[in-house]
């Protein structure tokens, strides 16, 4: 993803949007403040998002934070990569939290939801007001 084509919210998630389908992550500014990370929590696939909502939880050796939803919609998958999971050998998989900090806008997406209400977009912003929002933050 092009972090210039993404929209943003405040509480540092990223959304892409295609064809109706919100892909969400957390922004690169976010990751680097948390550090250390150690635990996702994602939602399941058919959970309704609200926009400005809680969806999960990441956890930094620091803090437990909570993700809001960018925008309103269902949830239709989930990037299991970032969760511990069993393998069909029924193994332990640990979670790849490694891809928030090396590809936070490409492999370390979280969710992708069917996105309710486009309009709300409006109430996100882009690349330049998120830059000069974590600008403003950092001091």
């Amino acid at each position: 993803m092009n972090p210039s084509q993404l929209k943003y919210s405040k509480t540092h998630e990223w959304v892409a949007i295609e064809d109706g389908i919100a892909t969400i992550g957390i922004t690169d500014f976010a990751v680097h403040l948390l550090t250390d990370l150690v635990f996702a929590e994602l939602p399941p696939i058919g959970r309704k998002l609200i926009q400005g909502q809680p969806f999960g939880e990441v956890e930094s050796v620091k803090a437990v934070s909570d993700l809001y939803a960018p925008v309103s919609g269902e949830i239709v998958e989930r990037n299991e990569r970032l969760t511990e999971r069993r393998g069909v050998d029924g193994k332990t998989i640990p979670a790849e939290l490694e891809l928030l900090t090396s590809s936070p806008f490409g492999e370390g997406w979280m969710i992708k939801a069917k996105v309710s209400n486009l309009a709300e977009l409006s109430n996100l912003l882009d690349q330049s007001q998120y830059q000069s929002h974590c600008a403003a933050t950092e001091h």
